[in-house]
């Protein structure tokens, strides 16, 4: 049997998070030389390389990468480990490590304040980012849930639904079309359309929409890289968006923007809850999935225009 210890497997972890020996010792609130000797311990054990030596740093081999799955492995099971030990005591404290792609970023919130109320003794850290983002923080262990949309296929996870997510044609409130019933989809595509970036959720299931069109597919519209730039610039007047309606409902009410009646629109996807098949299940991931279920669709925006219900496209 192999003779490691967690403190070596603490050190590789470090290492391949910052890329050097001596920005892992600092987080480590260790010595470069005493991380130098955890890795040459290991390496030795082995009899394998774990990092390759580079000009940008410390990139792990095969035999490395193996070796911090297992290391990372090792950390999900001592933090569950520590929260189910909390959890038999009555403490009811730990640690979750929420994610969020950007859009959910206008209702996570809301969703953890109401978590807390009830669980008074877990501490939530909430990481924002797009959906590529937030897919490698999974990747990476660095999250414990992420709130998406369509679950990655590339990693092993599992995954719950919680609410519905509508998407919607924005405009000015005092565009033509604003009023208009039944737009058909011929017509919208007349529109200049301000979307987000490649790979972005939204941006694929408008790609979806249009997949009928090939001429406009073929100039879908001027990309910008936030929710929030794309809002600001339609009612600014520079064009008409498909977004995400769970994050217009502060504009709603201000009626800066008005929702187009398209034909087929709604189209309603789904927000998941997402963790790792190979995490661990801790009490403070179970009590948050648990409202989320339960509760989780009261804390989602409600926007009028959004009520009919098209075919979902997952």
């Amino acid at each position: 049997m192999l003779n490691l210890t967690l403190r070596q497997f603490r050190a590789i972890i470090a290492i391949q998070r910052n890329g050097r020996i001596a920005s892992a010792a600092k987080t480590l609130g260790l010595t470069a030389p005493a991380v130098t000797l955890q890795l040459k311990q290991m390496e030795e054990e082995l009899g394998l390389a774990l990092f390759d030596r580079t000009s940008d740093g410390l990139r792990p081999t095969a035999a490395g990468l193996a070796a911090l799955e297992c290391a990372q492995a090792i950390e999900d099971q001592l933090q569950a480990f520590s929260e189910e030990i909390e959890a038999f005591t009555g403490a009811r404290k730990g640690t979750l490590r929420l994610g969020a792609v950007s859009t959910a970023k206008y209702f996570a919130p809301r969703l953890i304040a109401a978590f807390l109320k009830d669980h008074p003794g877990i501490k939530v850290d909430l990481q924002v980012g797009n959906r590529a983002e937030t897919i490698e923080a999974l990747r990476h262990h660095d999250l414990d849930i992420a709130l998406m949309g369509r679950p990655p296929k590339d990693i092993a996870v599992r995954s719950t639904v919680f609410g519905e997510h509508p998407l919607v044609i924005i405009a000015p409130a005092n565009h033509p079309l604003a009023g208009k019933r039944t737009i058909s989809k011929e017509e919208i595509a007349k529109e200049a359309f301000l979307i987000r970036e490649s790979g972005s959720g939204t941006r694929i299931s408008l790609e979806i929409f249009f997949s009928d069109l090939p001429e406009k597919l073929d100039d879908l519209g001027t990309e910008m890289g936030s929710n929030e730039t794309i809002k600001q610039a339609v009612m600014a007047g520079l064009g008409v968006a498909f977004i995400s309606a769970h994050t217009i409902e502060a504009e709603m009410q201000l009626g800066r923007l008005a929702v187009l009646d398209v034909e087929g629109m709604p189209i309603r996807r789904q927000w998941f809850s997402v963790s790792r098949q190979d995490r661990s299940t801790s009490p403070s991931m179970q009590a948050f999935n648990g409202f989320l279920v339960r509760d989780g669709p009261a804390y989602l925006p409600r926007v009028p225009g959004t009520e009919r219900t098209p075919a979902i496209i997952l």
